[in-house]
């Protein structure tokens, strides 16, 4: 290892925080790791179940990437680091894990580690795709990658790197747990790393699955620039169901659809999946209000004004209807507290029902008379609404992850709260219920009631 890295330009994150950490009592450094990656395969084909027998396949030396960021005063650290392993689906280290729950992290000290565990993020940190991201190739010279196929060992590597080198890595903090965090195609690579490595490793005490599809990342491919499956992943893919860690799978409607189902298993001792209704892959607070969200309250305001006239421009690109302002990261929050809580002291997390379904292939979403899902985890957006929020059906591209929202008419508003405390009334009930649930963080709760209280709407 070596680092902190200095001169250059650090490689920004697509989705992270664009303040400086130093506000809320962070500091951010980045480390070279450096060693020798495994990859796997394995003599049969991988099945559904998620019990797979992988072995070795080769070896390849590496250099990548990981960024810390930890609270500057030692007291503040509660023993837990979030290992996010970044996403690399717009071809760029993203964080959105941290994006939408660096709130609750730094209010409860955890440290954070995004760890560039794939051969795109290492490219574009050293220049090679400058359409995307400038990069720079100086400060990332010794960076090599070898290609995905090693990227499970690698990420193996960086959280033995943060237990064995917690001195230099997380400046003196000594860790007692580690949980691995993906989203999306992270999410996947996830769903492989516990089926195929975490029964090799041992290396995390947690996995935090967010958004996943209903397969796996491969878990062998061609060399890099290709990507083609040498050994791909079935579809569906569980989660092997004989872990001796917890494994949280956080869904919301968008990663419903996209699995049609296929991907859901019941709730076990060392199983949790919440469903979250009115929720999307990706939302208004991840693409615009979230990055600069210093967990002053301001953030639940303009969250609460986006679902009264929500964007349809984003910093992902122009979509064709207004996105999701759901809020997802209120219940994510509440998700990573439990996760924790469950690794550390043993605390099962509370069980969430699955949203209500009426088709599949498609999914059709049950709806109620708002139009928003019935069933799943419940928060305020949808049981005190002002808009009909959906994770479906939005256009082009990137934007069919962003979901949709519709905001009510002055009369149907009207219709459902006769004056401005009324609606303080049912959406502080529903903040309430998602509290007394498990479903929001306190925290969290104060700031959604104080921007109602602030809101103009029912005068």
């Amino acid at each position: 290892m070596t680092g902190p890295v200095a001169g250059g330009t650090p490689a920004e994150f697509v989705f992270s925080t664009n303040f400086d950490l130093a506000k809320i009592g962070y500091k951010e450094s980045e480390f070279f790791l450096s060693g020798t990656a495994t990859s796997y395969t394995s003599g049969s084909p991988l099945t559904s179940d998620g019990k797979w027998a992988v072995s070795p396949n080769g070896t390849a030396p590496y250099t990548t990437r990981a960024v810390v960021r930890r609270p500057v005063d030692p007291r503040k650290f509660n023993g837990t680091v979030i290992v996010e392993w970044l996403n690399v689906s717009g071809g760029v280290d993203a964080g959105p894990d941290w994006t939408l729950t660096h709130n609750e992290l730094v209010r409860e000290g955890f440290a954070w580690v995004g760890v560039s565990a794939q051969w795109t993020g290492v490219q574009t940190a050293k220049g090679n795709n400058p359409a995307l991201l400038p990069g720079d190739p100086v400060r990332y010279a010794p960076l090599s990658h070898p290609g995905d196929s090693y990227s499970y060992d690698i990420y193996s590597q960086a959280g033995q790197a943060l237990r064995g080198d917690s001195a230099l890595m997380l400046g003196g903090l000594k860790p007692r747990k580690l949980i691995a965090a993906g989203e999306s195609q992270s999410a996947a690579r996830l769903v492989t790393y516990i089926d195929a490595v975490h029964p090799l490793a041992r290396v995390y005490d947690g996995f935090l699955v967010h958004s996943r599809n209903a397969s796996g990342a491969a878990l062998a491919q061609a060399a890099p620039p290709a990507t083609a499956p040498t050994v791909p992943a079935p579809s569906p893919a569980l989660i092997r169901d004989d872990l001796n860690v917890p494994v949280f799978v956080f869904q919301t409607e968008t990663d419903v659809f996209n699995s049609n189902l296929a991907a859901r298993q019941p709730d076990t001792k060392r199983f949790r999946a919440w469903e979250v209704a009115g929720t999307a892959h990706f939302d208004d607070y991840g693409l615009q209000t979230g990055p600069a969200d210093v967990g002053d309250g301001q953030g639940a305001v303009l969250n609460l004004a986006a679902m009264q006239n929500p964007p349809t421009n984003t910093s992902a690109g122009a979509c064709m209807l207004p996105i999701n302002t759901g809020g997802a990261h209120w219940v994510l929050d509440a998700a990573v507290y439990w996760l924790n809580q469950w690794v550390v002291n043993r605390v099962d997390p509370p069980r969430g029902q699955p949203l209500q379904t009426t088709g599949t292939s498609p999914v059709v979403f049950a709806k109620d008379a708002n139009g928003n899902a019935l069933g799943g985890v419940r928060s305020p957006q949808v049981d005190a609404p002002v808009a009909t929020l959906g994770g479906v059906g939005n256009t082009p591209a990137f934007c069919s992850l962003f979901g949709t929202t519709v905001p009510f008419s002055a009369g149907t508003l009207a219709g459902l709260y006769k004056n401005h405390g009324q609606f303080v009334v049912q959406w502080s009930k529903a903040v309430a219920a998602g509290v007394v649930r498990g479903f929001l963080r306190p925290a969290d709760a104060v700031e959604l009631e104080n921007a109602a209280v602030r809101s103009q709407i029912g005068n």
